[in-house]
């Protein structure tokens, strides 16, 4: 069973919001204003937030900023703000989704559903610990072990890593490295991913120049292969 914090100062979008999630059998957490929002976010731990804008004591791009500061849970924008700037504003800070008010409850349905099944975790999320053969990466513990020695990464370069294994197999585009890592602002940065890719074959590739898990796709972006 999915869990959904509401995040909405309207009592009575909030009230028909928990009645249409519990009857599909969602759990469901409300908050009405950012700083009830943020505390359980942190102790529920939600599958999916959706989040009002307009909240009474700080705006909810503030909210989503301080979510992204620690987890990747999808949240659902929903908002009677209707101009792009606003809808770029929080996309950038890092919404998944935007619903604009009024909305149909079916079409909030949907995204929410699409939102879950897009946050289903991949094989290699599943893991605990990743154990390539030359390096093991315990993602929980947030550590990496090369040849029985720890190898001491930087948060940026862990942050990097982390993202890469998330995404096992498949090509992650240099703009969405940039975003995720460094923020929205940095889309364009891509020395910065020269460098930090480069320190991280430096400590894990048996051979740097010639890299067999952290693979360029020139021009368009890297790939973690097993």
């Amino acid at each position: 069973m999915h869990r959904v914090l509401v995040v909405d100062d309207e009592p009575q979008i909030l009230r028909a919001l928990v009645i249409n999630l519990k009857a599909r059998k969602y759990e469901v957490d409300t908050a009405a204003d950012g700083a009830s929002a943020l505390r359980l976010a942190a102790d529920r731990h939600p599958d999916v937030i959706i989040l009002d804008l307009g909240l009474p004591d700080m705006d909810g791009v503030r909210v989503i900023t301080g979510i992204r500061g620690w987890t990747r849970v999808p949240i659902i924008v929903l908002s009677a703000r209707h101009t792009s700037d606003e809808k770029v504003e929080a996309l950038d800070a890092g919404a998944d989704d935007y619903v604009t008010k009024p909305f149909g409850m079916d079409e909030l349905l949907a995204r929410l559903r699409a939102a879950v099944r897009r946050a289903e975790p991949s094989a290699a999320e599943d893991e605990a610990v990743v154990d390539i053969g030359g390096f093991t990466i315990d993602l929980a513990a947030k550590k990496v072990h090369r040849d029985g020695r720890d190898i001491r990464l930087t948060p940026t370069e862990w942050h990097l890593l982390e993202v890469l294994i998330r995404n096992t197999g498949r090509l992650v585009s240099q703009k969405q490295l940039l975003q995720e890592v460094w923020g929205p602002s940095y889309g364009t940065e891509t020395n910065y991913l020269r460098v930090y890719m480069a320190q991280l074959r430096r400590k894990l590739e048996a051979d740097p120049s010639a890299p067999r898990h952290l693979i360029t796709e020139p021009g368009m972006g890297y790939r973690f292969e097993r």
